[in-house]
């Protein structure tokens, strides 16, 4: 089956801005993708949490549009529409139907053209509270909320830019003033650090036109600051535990790797081997530790690819009730290990590249995807060309590809082990305890 293939053009305005356009008429619908080349990473010490604030911030109103009508005038044309933040970049997209492309467009080019002159005290207060909810409802009160948080700290040290999350430092966001976050917007939010995928049901003449129009007088920002050496040893050179009692319901075991730097072919090997031990009931650490051994609720296994310096590779085991945990650790890095020693079965190799190509594949018949894809190429790695390649690259790597990756990764002194513990024993144990100690009493 020939694998497909997104045809695209590709150019740069006067201001620096990327602009890709991909013909796509199959629906009337089209895709706005824009990515701006800025996330956690770009962030400095006593100033953390900037970029994804001003994932939120962006939603506030520019020159021409009002608190949160962005969202209402993308909704009120039948359209969808988010942000998010993440280490490498920040992004924004919406899908809409395409005779609403130029009202996409312009909303975009607006609040990158004129948000600061809508951003005011009052709704720099009201998104950070909102943020420092998001971060009580997503790491601080969640069960094992914390467990990327803490893994990040340990794979990389206080001084490299992927120590700290994107949620950022509720103190260095209590310490922002507007003053601090127009900076943060002037240096980073400009055209020349910008690139835009439009994708779908499109005109390439009228979108390009429209674009020229309202992206074109943007001023760009010659002085963006370069980021400097993030390059880090390929191991940690030790084995790194920590232990937290938390209010969760059962026991979990997390590790985590340095892994190679996305992009890195490499990377793909242990995508693959990622699936061959954890993707689906059919996965080695599945059949083993959940339905042979039934020591284990549930398995994860995965990879969080960074462009600087080394990935993640992650996963966790959930201890079923009255099983050892030390137990249930043990299997999980024996699984990891045997993966670098023994070469994968041709059965599960082929497996492996049908999970993956089937999501690939899955992903690039969604016109969103493909823009978001598009820009995410060209904006890492100044080629949006790697759309068309990535999953031949996938399909191309070798059970000795995987084994020799997952040798170098999945070692014990290359590992990071959180072991969550319920700061409560289980209500049925407290009850035993309790009628036990009652007896004790009478006795």
């Amino acid at each position: 089956m020939p694998i497909p293939t997104v045809s695209f053009t590709d150019e740069r305005l006067p201001n620096g801005l990327r602009l890709v356009i991909a013909e796509d008429h199959l629906a009337p619908v089209v895709a706005v993708n824009i990515w701006y080349n800025v996330g956690s990473k770009h962030e400095v010490e006593g100033k953390t949490g900037f970029a994804h604030l001003f994932e939120h911030v962006m939603f506030q109103g520019s020159a021409n549009v009002g608190k949160a009508e962005h969202i209402a005038l993308v909704q009120a044309a039948g359209g969808t529409m988010n942000g998010t933040t993440w280490l490498d970049r920040t992004n924004y997209f919406e899908t809409v139907p395409s005779h609403q492309l130029e009202l996409a467009l312009w909303l975009e080019a607006d609040r990158m053209g004129t948000l600061l002159e809508a951003l005011s005290q009052e709704n720099l207060d009201n998104q950070r509270e909102v943020v420092k909810n998001e971060k009580r409802w997503s790491y601080d009160n969640r069960p094992y909320g914390s467990w990327n948080e803490k893994l990040q700290a340990h794979l990389f040290p206080p001084e490299h830019p992927y120590h700290h999350t994107t949620i950022g430092s509720m103190e260095d966001l209590d310490a922002a003033s507007v003053e601090d976050v127009s900076e943060f917007f002037r240096t980073y939010y400009a055209p020349n650090n910008a690139v835009i995928s439009v994708v779908g049901d499109v005109d390439p003449a009228a979108a390009r036109e429209w674009v020229e129009r309202y992206f074109g007088g943007i001023p760009a920002n010659p002085s963006i600051p370069p980021l400097g050496d993030l390059s880090l040893p390929p191991i940690l050179g030790e084995e790194r535990r920590e232990t937290v009692m938390d209010k969760v319901p059962l026991p979990r075991v997390y590790v985590g790797y340095r892994a190679p730097s996305f992009g890195d072919t490499r990377l793909d090997g242990l995508d693959i081997a990622a699936q061959v031990l954890a993707g689906g009931k059919g996965s080695r650490l599945h059949r083993r530790l959940v339905r042979d051994e039934r020591i284990a609720q549930d398995v994860a296994l995965f990879t969080l690819g960074f462009i600087g310096g080394a990935s993640v590779a992650a996963g966790w085991a959930t201890v079923r009730p009255g099983v050892d945990v030390g137990r249930v650790e043990a299997a999980l890095h024996e699984e990891l290990e045997r993966i670098g020693r023994e070469p994968i079965t041709d059965d599960e190799l082929e497996r492996a590249r049908a999970l993956i190509e089937s999501d690939e594949l899955g992903a690039l018949g969604r016109v969103e995807e493909r823009a978001d894809r598009l820009s995410m190429y060209a904006t890492l790695f100044d080629d949006p060309g790697l759309i068309n390649r990535m999953l031949p690259r996938y399909l191309a790597v070798t059970a000795d590809d995987i084994r020799s990756v997952a040798s170098s990764v999945f070692r014990p002194d290359n590992r990071v082990v959180l072991t969550y513990l319920p700061e409560m024993p289980p209500a049925d144990s407290a009850v035993v305890d309790a009628a036990a100690d009652k007896a004790e009493a009478a006795a």
